[in-house]
């Protein structure tokens, strides 16, 4: 039978829980408390623990149940213990009240791939995952054929999940902490865009929203999203300098100011717009990805100019084929024209918005041709 008593041993006023183990032991351990109720509580419930572990009874839910009582008995909070389903499926719906929509699908789909690698494993508590589940679904995922930006993306996503519930107390540490990306080398072995060919998109494009959206990234350097988001609030015809575009970039949140060449300005003339207008207003809001997002459109639009890149990776599985060349291929094309005409790597990143040294050399094609002029002298298109 558990008990309580004090020990005039020890210098201490806490009771001490007398009780037999799960071993036929008599086990005499310091309850942690002065109150005596709740020591005797304790004991009563630690000998119970012991008794239904004898019997093989005990499950781990019933062991945290209990402790959670005792843990809350004690100093009047709970004491959490979620499972990783029930832990991610909460996040999920913090993200969708709080992210844009094409964000929230892409983190819903990480965390249900994740979720789906753990299976039954995924209703064990959130502390049970650990580095080398991580690792091992990395590698599914790379064997499924994703590419290493995908990869990298997934681990990333799941890692702000496992901080969040190690501020929180949820777990001891983050066991997405350690783990190296993926080394991507297809940004290096991007092609860029020649001015022929950005002709003949435009042409391919002609009096659609296409047009317009090839040369605002081809003088610009803007990504996908950036350019189909873009309001003519955003472009400034005030200055004696000549246009400029201002726009935060919605990847990195950094507002960048571009000067429009002649070529753009005598587009953007001939389509005024005014305030929070849209520049296009088909692109404005469409999603990205998906069999009728821009990205296919694009690549609908790079087949009727003609245009074929190379194929850098084949498609498998879940994964898309990747080509050299892509929509952000236009951004390499007005980062590789400024390098070839001299303009200094700092003004570069400054126009492109890029937050790094690190993420901007992957734009730089050096070419043997005859350097480009600085970017006001960039060939007219039209």
């Amino acid at each position: 039978m558990a008990g309580i008593h004090k020990d005039s041993r020890k210098k201490t006023q806490f009771w001490y829980a007398s009780f037999t183990d799960a071993n036929g032991r008599r086990r005499l351990v310091s309850t942690r408390t002065k109150d005596r109720s709740l020591a005797l509580e304790i004991a009563l419930n630690w000998e119970r623990l012991a008794k239904a572990g004898k019997k093989g009874e005990l499950v781990a839910t019933q062991a945290r149940k209990v402790v959670s009582e005792l843990v809350e008995q004690a100093t009047g909070e709970s004491l959490h213990f979620h499972s990783s389903v029930d832990y991610f499926t909460d996040w999920k719906k913090d993200k969708e009240q709080a992210k844009a929509k094409n964000t929230t699908v892409k983190y819903v789909h990480t965390i249900d791939s994740f979720l789906k690698f753990l299976g039954r494993r995924a209703k064990q508590p959130l502390s049970n995952v650990g580095p080398d589940d991580l690792r091992q679904w990395r590698n599914s995922l790379q064997l499924d054929g994703r590419t290493p930006a995908t990869v990298n993306f997934s681990l990333k996503v799941v890692s702000i999940a496992f901080e969040r519930a190690r501020r929180l107390g949820y777990i001891p540490v983050n066991p997405c902490h350690g783990l190296e990306p993926i080394r991507d080398d297809t940004e290096a072995e991007r092609d860029v865009f020649t001015p022929e060919q950005v002709k003949a998109l435009t042409e391919a494009g002609k009096g659609t929203d296409w047009e317009g959206a090839v040369l605002v990234a081809y003088f610009t350097g803007l990504r996908l999203g950036d350019v189909a988001a873009l309001m003519w609030a955003e472009v400034d015809s005030t200055s004696t300098q000549g246009w400029f575009l201002r726009r935060k970039i919605l990847k990195t949140k950094k507002d960048v100011v571009v000067p429009i060449h002649p070529s753009l300005q005598a587009f953007l003339e001939r389509r005024r717009g005014l305030g929070k207008a849209p520049l296009f207003r088909l692109l404005h809001g469409a999603k990205p990805g998906g069999n009728t997002g821009l990205s296919t459109q694009f690549k609908k639009l790079m087949a009727s100019a003609g245009i074929q890149g190379r194929v850098l990776r084949k498609g498998g599985g879940a994964a898309r084929q990747t080509s050299s060349l892509s929509f952000h291929s236009l951004r390499h094309s007005f980062t590789s024209a400024m390098a070839n005409a001299g303009i200094p790597e700092e003004v570069r990143m400054l126009l492109t918005g890029h937050s790094s040294r690190r993420a901007h050399k992957a734009y730089t094609h050096h070419e043997e041709a005859q350097v480009w002029g600085a970017i006001a002298s960039l060939p007219s298109i039209l």
